[in-house]
């Protein structure tokens, strides 16, 4: 009888939220966080990893990223991977102008997030000056691990709405940096053939 006494007080807001009366923007952050899709951008060392990260032994399909697509117009999410040259900068920046809103960007490695070791006119001194970047994945290159706790971040942001929030504000990326994911001491050895 409370139910129905909460609703005759208060209206719809009196009902307690669930799968079948929760908000729709809840609803939609929800589904926006769990598919997203990638659109690589792998330019140096840092794609091996972020390829790595899409196989088996990682298996980013788990966060519903299982695919990379290749046309900007069916992606969500940018992985900059790599080392951003002058003449490449361009070709990024129209790429990330054909993605639908909303679309978040990963800048994945020390190249991509600072232009790493190569301090000289060839090489752009951070992805942030062409795109706006949400996410900093560091290392040089990063682990799988690494690039998982970055998308895992970004996917948090993204449900809890706080990503659009700092970008009407500040208008560029959340700029968010992830720590490095800690490397075991020993290597798990991956067997073959067996479960």
């Amino acid at each position: 009888m409370g139910l129905l006494q909460d609703v005759l007080d208060e209206g719809f807001s009196g009902i307690q939220h669930n799968f079948i009366t929760a908000k729709l923007e809840d609803l939609v952050r929800w589904s926006r966080a769990r598919s997203s899709w990638p659109a690589s951008f792998g330019l140096a060392c840092c794609a091996i990893e972020m390829m790595a990260t899409g196989a088996a032994h990682y298996d980013i399909s788990r966060f519903g990223m299982e695919v990379f697509r290749a046309s900007p117009r069916q992606a969500d999410i940018m992985i900059v991977a790599g080392r951003v040259s002058q003449k490449m900068a361009p070709v990024l920046r129209q790429v990330y102008d054909q993605m639908m809103e909303p679309k978040w960007v990963i800048s994945m490695g020390v190249c991509a997030s600072s232009g790493g070791m190569f301090n000289n006119y060839a090489i752009v001194q951070g992805v942030d000056q062409v795109v706006p970047v949400d996410v900093y994945a560091p290392g040089c290159p990063p682990t799988p691990e690494t690039l998982i706790h970055a998308i895992e971040t970004l996917h948090g942001l993204i449900e809890t709405g706080e990503l659009l929030k700092r970008r009407s504000a500040s208008g560029s990326g959340a700029n968010v940096h992830v720590e490095a994911a800690p490397v075991p001491a020993q290597p798990v050895p991956v067997m073959l053939g067996t479960r």
